[in-house]
Formats: structure tokens, sequence, C-alpha cells
């Protein structure tokens, strides 16, 4: 099968194309996993990490990709939950345990034992991969006929859906998103769908983020330094630096929380933290809470509250051969809502 594969780590400042695009052995299903044929495949920053060490790869050479949209093809013996043809998701959780605190408690995505799609085991940017069956998702039936739409909601939607929950924001609340790419306007559609009241605030580095959310119906949009008209309770953070969250933090209202949703952050500002003022950015009980990867109920969740309010992500299309181009673009900046392979 073709495949783009990460072979070693590198930067993409000074390499354009680092994956490599390859025929590889077409993946075998144990018997407790099942073959998907896959249609799509979204692109994350994560991706961006992996390439460049921050997330490092567990084996090298790897096929990244953890937003995946397919079919099944072939199942092992004991699998019982799909049958050949059905449509099926995967994001970025492989794998858990499933047996530790966190496992029992509904939080396995803090598993000591938390195997990542793409960056432990191989991924969507090919034409078929495996996972065990109990780490894929179905998906709706209003959702099916549109694989596109569907990749993003797989991780970017899931992560954001994960990132809303977290920040506790009610009808009457104020909200920021920190950056405004894949996650950020999947959860605008999201707050808007579930807080009818709430008022959303943006900061973006460039001009074109900051029109793109204000022609989705944001309330106000700016850089990262200009003062929002209101304190906010809450802020989601999914930029891959450090500034943005120390020149947000002062926006905060007291008692309110940042959201940071990222696997890796970069380093290359990271002396801007020494600029946090306590008193000012986070004193009067304020906090910075991680997301730490999805569960498989933050996808099924995400999966239906989009397929009954009827949200789809914005989508610029590549071929798989693209995956660089696509790649680039987004360490670029060169962003308009989600970037998605065909496979």
């Amino acid at each position: 099968m073709k495949a783009m594969l990460i072979k070693r780590i590198t930067s993409l400042s000074e390499d354009k194309d680092p994956l490599i695009f390859e025929d590889v052995p077409l993946p075998f299903p144990a018997e407790d996993e099942i073959l998907i044929k896959v249609s799509a495949c979204g692109v994350c920053h994560t991706e961006i990490d992996e390439i460049e060490g921050r997330a490092k790869p567990s084996i090298l050479p790897i096929i990244p990709g953890h937003q995946v949209i397919g079919s099944v093809v072939e199942k092992g013996k004991s699998v019982e939950k799909f049958k050949t043809g059905d449509v099926v998701g995967v994001g970025w959780i492989y794998s858990s345990c499933g047996k530790c605190e966190f496992c029992l408690s509904g939080l396995e995505n803090l598993c000591p034992d938390f195997k990542a799609t793409g960056l432990d085991a191989n991924g969507g940017y090919a034409e078929f991969m495996k996972i065990n069956y109990k780490f894929a998702t179905a998906i709706p039936e209003e959702l099916k006929n549109d694989v596109v739409s569907i990749a993003p909601l797989l991780c970017a939607g899931a992560i954001g859906y994960r990132s809303l929950s977290l920040t506790g924001v009610s009808n009457e609340s104020k909200l920021g998103l920190s950056g405004f790419g894949g996650s950020a306007h999947l959860v605008l559609k999201m707050a808007k769908y579930k807080f009818p009241g709430v008022k959303i605030y943006v900061f973006a580095r460039g001009e074109n983020e900051r029109n793109f959310s204000l022609e989705l119906g944001v309330d106000g949009a700016g850089n990262f330094n200009e003062t929002p008209p209101e304190k906010l309770d809450a802020i989601i953070d999914t930029t891959p630096v450090w500034r943005p969250v120390v020149e947000t933090l002062k926006y905060l209202k007291p008692g309110g929380r940042l959201i940071i949703n990222a696997i890796r952050k970069e380093e290359i500002d990271k002396e801007t933290l020494l600029e946090l003022d306590y008193s000012e950015d986070l004193w009067k009980e304020k906090e910075i809470k991680s997301v730490a990867n999805v569960t498989r109920n933050d996808i099924e969740k995400c999966l239906q509250l989009c397929a009954e309010a009827k949200i789809k992500p914005e989508t610029q299309v590549f071929s798989l051969q693209e995956a660089n181009k696509a790649l680039g673009e987004l360490k670029e900046g060169k962003i308009r809502g989600s970037k998605v392979l065909i496979i």
C-alpha cells in the first residue's frame, strides 16, 4: 500500500519534504483488530511536533495521522462490533490499558500506558491502517456521506469538545479563543450551539484568521496584545507557542481558567514565561489547565453533537502525496479551518 512516513527527526524550516512517500506492506489485523481502508485523514499540528521531535515517535519509521475516517474491509475472528463496510473513525487514542485507576474512572486519556495513533502505532497517512476494534468509533448515520468533514472532528473537534467541557462556561459566559485554526473554529461552532448566549472573543496574530472568525460570528477579534472589551470567564489556547499564554492571562476574570489545548509547546519563545506578573496574571485564583489527549467518549460525544447541530468544519483538501505541502502551510500559519488528506 501507499503511505507517507516519518523516517527521521528534522525541522520543517530546513526540510520542506520531511515525509517520505513509499510502498509499505499491507497491515494484517490480529484477532481483535479491524483493517480500515482509509478514505480521508485530517492534518494536525501534532504531526509537526512529531517530525520536529517535540512529541517524538516511539518507533521509526512510522506512518503519522490520527484523524482517520474509512471503512472496515477485514476483521479479526473475535471482532463482533463491526461488519465489513461499516464506516469508522480513529482519533488520537490508539489504545489504553483498561485496568488502571484512570481507565476505570473514565480518564483513559491519562493512562500511563496510553498509546497515540501515528505516534506509537501507524496512523492514517496511508491507504490502510489497523486498530483494536474497541478503539475505533462508529460514525453517526447523519455524517457518513461526507468523509472530508468527518476527519477533523476526530481530533480537532474531539479535543476541542474536551477543552470546552473543561472551561465550565455557561450561557452567560465570556469565552476567549487564543489562536484560530482547526480546533478553535470548531469550538466556536460547538459553543454557539450549546450556549447561545455566550460571548466569544478571538485572539490571533494573522489578519486572515481574525477575519475568518468574524465571518463565523464571533463577538470580537484582535491580536494577542489587544485587550477585549470585558473580562473573560475562560480562554482556550490552541497556539503552538508560549507568548499567547502570557499575553492573554491578564484578560481573565478572578477565578477564570485558561485551558491549553496542545500536545506540546514549541521552545522558541519559552523565555516569555519570565514576563508573567503574578499579581496581574495569576493572582485571585486564576488557573491554567492543560488538556491531555482525548477519551473515546470525547470522540463519540463530539460526533453526536456535530450530527445534532449540523456542525461541519471549514476544510482545505490535499492528496496523500501533498501531505508535506499541507504541513508546510500549517507551519507557516496559512490556516483557514482544517486541512484534510484524501486518500
